[in-house]
């Protein structure tokens, strides 16, 4: 029996049945409000953010005429994700943190290949999947500089 959640909200306002939906990285959710209780580690596969139809221009218009992410606005209580089961608590065993580098260069090197169609006139490459990239990008990129130690 299927018990978790199936409605969808929009992550900046709640509203149900969004409009448009961005994949980001497990990693990135650290970038989300309200993200401190969540173990990114135990996320399998991407997180989808969801944004009904008036803040999705917001969001657009955010990402790419100003250059700016919108995840520190949006709430991780409403991104949609799975989590790993914990038979840990259960078998009196850990088991190893999956690796999410595999993930997050596969969807790095889309989100690099899509900002390259969009420099080219002749590719068709929707607003969504640009958005999308430039969130991954900057994303990573923040983590990645949070992450290396200070000299």
């Amino acid at each position: 029996m299927y018990t978790g959640r199936t409605e969808k909200p929009c992550c900046l306002c709640g509203r149900p049945n969004p409009d448009h939906r961005i994949d980001i990285p497990p990693r990135a959710v650290q970038l989300l409000k309200h993200s401190d209780p969540i173990a990114w580690q135990d996320i399998e596969g991407e997180v989808s953010l969801y944004f009904c139809e008036d803040d999705w221009e917001t969001v657009r218009d955010l990402v790419i005429e100003t250059g700016m992410s919108p995840l520190s606005r949006c709430n991780a209580a409403r991104a949609s994700f799975v989590l790993r089961e914990d038979f840990e608590a259960l078998l009196n065993a850990t088991r190893e943190e999956p690796d999410q580098t595999p993930l997050e260069e596969r969807m790095l090197s889309e989100a690099q290949s899509v900002k390259t169609q969009w420099q080219d006139e002749s590719a068709l490459v929707d607003d969504r999947d640009l958005v999308e990239a430039h969130v991954v990008e900057w994303a990573l990129s923040d983590l990645d500089a949070t992450e290396e130690p200070i000299a």
